[in-house]
């Protein structure tokens, strides 16, 4: 078993591997418990990089719900994943925390195949209670008895489909516990020795007691509906104000203090013995115990790995990422033109617009973790007359489709989309891999789809999409390309226009993004054309058609799903045309690729260069079952 980094022994966690072991511990020892999994935590995520800030947060939390619940019985749906790393360290995965994130490794999110303890796989936020809440239902459903317990955070809670949720579960009136992780620093003041006391006071077998006791009575009298509603509302009045989750349903018990051990398991066992939709409001320090990240939990979110010393991180390797491409790109963009808005669903630093936002902040919506709304709500703003951007992840844009297809591009607004992380994005595995815009998006009418091939050309893309009067897609990848130079100029490129990179024989490989610089050093030994195709949509017809014409093989690459992609936009083509010409798309497979370097995704899809150049050898001289001949019909 690790030990710490100094080389400490860990006296309780070496003694537990499962929660078991921790439900068979003093309740006196749980402090010291929790200690050590901060310190494990730090230890594990120092070295493989990941999710910090939210987990330390937790840390109590995880303890406390692991020691009152039957887990893995009771069912414990964690949010995400940010916040699980200690519930990762608890169940049985302790030896193996230094695999985070890394291939073969554990996952930074929760994963039903990885533990038992997982009952629902999460890397995409707010559906822990809609999750929670069907297994109720199951669980109702086979005549069990069993807890359901939620736990979202304060963030995740923003989103739309988390109150659906609610309204949902307090309509079914089935066993469900709601913990809403809160470590909003603005409202943690409420916590303190009065709000603790209310939260044991209103969870206290004596007053639900009263409570229930009380409706019973008053029911029973003929006409006293409304007298028992207002008995309720009276009872809880004198101690605490009712809440929005007490009008949807819910028993609300809280706020109390997150790092209270002995609070947090009296309230949980007392709440364990309620029934129906409870809801719990636990109030945490985001980075707790460990200074660095108490001090920048935004910055110890999520980290790379670092020195748990000093809190100094490695510096990313690479040149300038994509990411700050467009974040220079947009703020020199809004020096221009008064009329561009930034709109972002809760991906700020992610998104590359910290900078924006300092500099233009009555131009800048960060929304929240609500995709749909930043969605329409650009529309809202483009049908009267202002510019709107939406930095969004190609994964998370997917969570919008309705609205990006009804709202933006049925109306043919004027609404640019830059669509970071688009493609395989390493160490945050299939959960987020952007694999999927091309497919989704292509087959939408009005809307142009752009694909730079590197930092400079992304540059130019950007402002070109943002001058294209209707909605627009600039879709780039996770990290740095190639290492051009962006102009620092606002200068564009050719609309719908490809570009030959290279002259060659026998093959045509029309590369669509940053798999480029893997088409030309494929084609050396191939002695291969080389197309950067730039447009997926409009996509250059007469520079296909041209060098379909006098080729033998065209070649179609792309980091997208084959299904559907850019190569699919080339085969309709062709086929449309009548032209009959081999062909073969590559790109990422019919399957989910998980975690790894991004280098490693690609050798797994099959599109490093030298898995390119035997696949295009292959299909040229012999049978491939990825290739076709495209003919007209």
């Amino acid at each position: 078993m690790p030990h710490s980094q100094s080389g400490a022994p860990y006296r309780l966690l070496d003694e537990i591997d499962s929660p078991g072991g921790l439900r068979a511990l003093p309740a006196t020892e749980l402090p010291a418990l929790a200690a050590e999994v901060r310190r494990c935590l730090v230890n594990a995520v120092s070295q493989t990089g990941g999710h910090l800030a939210a987990g330390l947060g937790v840390v109590e939390l995880t303890v406390a719900l692991h020691y009152v619940f039957d887990t893995p019985s009771d069912r414990l749906v964690w949010d995400v994943g940010h916040q699980a790393y200690p519930h990762k360290i608890l169940t049985g995965r302790r030896d193996r925390m230094t695999t985070l994130r890394k291939k073969d490794g554990l996952s930074g999110f929760l994963k039903r195949d990885e533990s038992e303890y997982d009952p629902f796989g999460a890397g995409h936020s707010s559906t822990s209670i809609s999750a929670a809440l069907g297994m109720a239902v199951a669980a109702q459903a086979a005549g069990e008895q069993r807890e359901h317990i939620a736990v979202i955070g304060d963030g995740a809670l923003s989103a739309g489909m988390a109150f659906e949720a609610l309204n949902h579960a307090g309509a079914l009136d089935l066993d469900l516990l709601v913990v809403l992780n809160d470590n909003d620093m603005s409202i943690s003041q409420p916590v303190g020795a009065i709000s603790n006391y209310l939260a044991r006071v209103l969870s206290s077998r004596f007053y639900n007691r009263v409570r229930e006791g009380g409706k019973h009575v008053l029911s029973g009298l003929p006409g006293m509906k409304d007298l028992v509603h207002r008995w309720e509302e009276h009872m809880k009045g004198m101690v605490m104000p009712g809440t929005l989750f007490e009008e949807l349903g819910f028993n609300y018990i809280g706020p109390i203090d997150g790092h209270d051990l002995p609070l947090l398991v009296n309230t949980l066992r007392n709440m364990k013995r309620m029934r129906g939709p409870r809801f719990l409001h636990v109030v945490t320090q985001k980075g707790r115990g460990y200074a660095p990240a108490e001090g920048d939990p935004c910055v110890y979110h999520g980290v790379t790995p670092f020195n748990p010393s000093t809190g100094q991180m490695q510096k990313k390797a690479g040149g300038k990422s994509f990411t700050s491409v467009f974040s220079d790109w947009i703020c020199d963009a809004a020096e221009q033109d008064r009329r561009l808005m930034a709109v972002t669903p809760a991906m700020c630093e992610g998104s590359g617009l910290v900078d924006f936002a300092a500099r233009f902040p009555r131009r800048y919506f960060d929304v929240g973790i609500a995709e749909q709304h930043a969605v329409t709500f650009a529309a809202g703003m483009a049908c009267d007359g202002l510019k709107p951007v939406v930095a969004i992840y190609s994964t998370f844009l997917q969570r919008a489709y309705d609205q990006l297809l009804h709202d933006v591009a049925l109306q043919n607004l004027d609404v640019t989309f830059a669509v970071d992380r688009a493609g395989l994005v390493g160490a945050d595995g299939a959960t987020h891999a952007g694999a999927y815009d091309l497919s989704y998006a292509r087959c939408i009418p009005n809307i142009a789809i752009l694909a730079p091939a590197d930092e400079a050309e992304c540059r130019r893309m950007l402002q070109a999409a943002y001058e294209h009067q209707g909605p627009a897609m600039v879709r780039y990848p996770r990290g740095s390309g190639i290492g051009t130079q962006p102009s620092s100029e606002l200068e564009t490129l050719p609309w719908g226009r490809g570009e030959i990179m290279r002259e060659g024989k026998d093959i045509a490989i029309l590369a669509f993004g940053t798999l480029l610089a893997s088409a030309l050093k494929a084609a050396q030994n191939l002695d291969a054309s080389v197309a950067n195709m730039r447009f997926v949509k409009p996509l250059d017809e007469a520079l296909v058609l041209r060098l379909a014409g006098s080729h033998r093989l065209v070649v179609t690459l792309e980091e997208n799903a084959v299904s559907g992609g850019a190569g699919s936009a080339v085969n309709e083509l062709l086929l449309a045309s009548g032209v009959q010409v081999k062909v073969l798309n590559l790109g990422l497979p019919d399957e989910f690729i998980e975690q790894g370097t991004q280098a490693e995704q690609l050798e797994i899809a099959g599109l490093s260069v030298a898995q390119i150049e035997a696949r295009i050898r292959e299909a040229l001289h012999g049978a491939q079952p990825g290739s076709k001949a495209v003919h007209a019909g």
